[in-house]
């Protein structure tokens, strides 16, 4: 019987000739992520009473969810941070490069065939490039530190086969949503998810990483899409040539196999309070919003900005709206800038924020007071999440983000052009 990329990825990874789901297998990761909470691990690593990373070289840690620090705590562990990783010689990137799943990508850390644990639940995004990534907690990340070793469970893997021709205006963040409205928030808890088919196989880097990233959603401890040549094209662009791809066999056994045809799908929404809460937009429209969010790890990249720019078609921001543009990373803003679509945005009414998380932790940059409804091109709704618990947080694509924010409730954008 043959193997899933899961099951190859971590008999690997463990130096086993092989491995089973349900079996616990000690692992050596290629990478070890972090950002903002280093300063939590660092405490925990020192309780642990070793003095040095055992391999700092396998290590990053990214400032990116309260940058610039907005308030004395924020900065005291950002300093905390900046001379631990001076200390111990991790590679690390401070505040203003961008979000840490962005620039993991952008500086070519995520190569297919990687075992990679970060400490954040979307590290499931580097799957777009073909790696095995997950997300641990901090005590873990702790516990790699000493070690470079770490236990794993081997999961089941659920395989999704996505087919047909997205219509206009519809994007990977409806794809991605849908799915995780029919499955569920816990419809792939501690499974593996392999993302195939004809749709996936078109679709650019941009928006495989939003696929990946969301299938945290689902529950899923990692996410996968088989590297081909549009991630090795992309790799090349990055100067990476240094990786193994690993592919499923053909026979490989699956927990359950999937399959979908999008052709007919329409723009999706997340209602509060919950992701899996998921309508086509024609349920919600007409809800009126005092604020927009067009950015983080899940949709801050340039497609989604060139898209947001085009549905707006010049259109000013609707009166009593506040439009919220955080690119990515400073690359992103940099080429978004080059293009003329930070412009375009700044005439439009909008905000254009310092690339980083935002508002998407609710702990700075555009928080919601109570009774405030927000749609947001990010990754969770839940109650609070934005700020006051007594605020709305819809989820929808850079396309809805970018038709509400010039009508000032949530719009159809293919009802615009």
């Amino acid at each position: 019987m043959g193997k899933t990329f899961v099951e190859k990825v971590l008999a690997v990874k463990a130096g086993l000739p092989e491995v089973f789901p349900g079996q616990i297998v000690e692992v050596t990761p290629d990478l070890g992520m972090s950002h903002d909470n280093t300063a939590a691990i660092i405490r925990i690593f020192q309780k642990i009473g070793i003095e040095r990373v055992r391999d700092p070289g396998k290590f990053v840690v990214i400032l990116d969810h309260v940058v610039p620090a907005a308030q004395v705590q924020y900065a005291e562990n950002h300093r905390e941070i900046r001379e631990f990783v001076r200390s111990q010689g991790i590679r690390f990137y401070d505040v203003g490069r961008g979000i840490c799943h962005q620039v993991v990508v952008e500086e070519g850390l995520a190569r297919p065939g990687w075992l990679i644990l970060g400490a954040d639940s979307h590290t499931t995004t580097y799957g777009a490039l073909g790696a095995f990534s997950a997300g641990i907690g901090r005590s873990e990340m702790a516990a790699l530190w000493a070690t470079s070793k770490l236990w794993l469970k081997v999961p089941t893997t659920l395989r999704i086969e996505l087919m047909g021709k997205l219509p206009e205006f519809v994007t990977a963040k409806d794809v991605i949503l849908h799915l995780i409205g029919r499955l569920g928030a816990d419809g792939a808890l501690y499974r593996a998810v392999e993302f195939v088919g004809p749709l996936v196989e078109e679709m650019s880097i941009s928006e495989r990483l939003v696929l990946c990233n969301m299938a945290a959603e689902m529950g899923t401890k990692n996410a996968y899409i088989p590297p081909d040549e549009t991630t090795f094209s992309y790799l090349r662009g990055r100067d990476v040539a240094a990786f193994e791809p690993l592919l499923p066999d053909r026979d490989a056994e699956y927990e359950e196999i999937l399959r979908f045809d999008l052709s007919d799908l329409e723009p999706q929404v997340a209602r509060p309070h919950t992701v899996d809460n998921v309508v086509p937009v024609s349920e919600v429209e007409g809800v009126r919003v005092d604020q927009v969010v067009l950015g983080t790890c899940t949709n801050g990249r340039l497609e989604d900005l060139r898209l947001a720019t085009e549905v707006m078609g010049g259109r000013p921001v609707a009166e009593g709206v506040r439009m919220l543009i955080i690119p990515a990373s400073r690359e992103v803003w940099a080429r978004a800038a080059a293009e003329g679509l930070l412009e375009k945005f700044v005439a439009a009414g909008a905000m254009v924020l310092n690339p980083g998380c935002g508002p998407c932790l609710g702990a700075h940059q555009g928080v919601l007071a109570p009774g405030e409804v927000c749609i947001s091109t990010s990754n969770r709704n839940f109650r609070g999440r934005m700020g006051s618990p007594q605020a709305e947080i819809y989820l929808a694509s850079p396309a809805v983000a970018a038709a509400t924010a010039v009508t000032g409730a949530i719009a159809d954008p293919r009802r615009l052009t």
